[in-house]
């Protein structure tokens, strides 16, 4: 997986069907599908800098992604209300086919990624 981008709300993962990633119908596995959707989604729950974890996802497969598809992962927050949100993630295929869609559910726990204050920094003058 890579990470094209990350704002507010939002993120952009992508990924090459590898033969690893290959179920027995010679498609790529839901599960490579699932994680690539799941790691958009975390990425954009978490861009507000406020530790959010998963409560419920879903997934709904809409055609195969095959062996050499490049699948992009959009994921961009639907609300953010007191510690709920959702978010929907779009998978698709490199000429634009929709492959699954995505929905999360993200609960925010106590934490920031980012330290909200900077200490001082203190000049030596030694």
């Amino acid at each position: 997986m890579r990470m094209r981008s990350v704002g507010p709300g939002q993120a952009v993962l992508e990924m090459d069907v590898a033969p690893h990633h290959l179920n027995g119908h010679a498609i790529c596995h839901g599960g490579f599908i699932f994680a690539l959707a799941d790691s958009a989604f975390a990425y954009a729950c978490n861009s507000h800098n406020r530790r959010a974890v998963a409560q419920h996802n879903t997934i709904s497969f809409i055609a195969p992604a095959r062996l050499g598809d490049r699948l992009t992962a959009t994921a961009r927050e639907i609300t953010l209300s007191g510690r709920s949100g959702v978010y929907d993630v779009e998978v698709r295929r490199g000429d634009g086919a929709l492959i699954a869609l995505f929905r999360g559910c993200s609960r925010t726990v106590r934490g920031t990624h980012i330290p909200e204050e900077f200490p001082e920094v203190q000049e030596d003058n030694s």
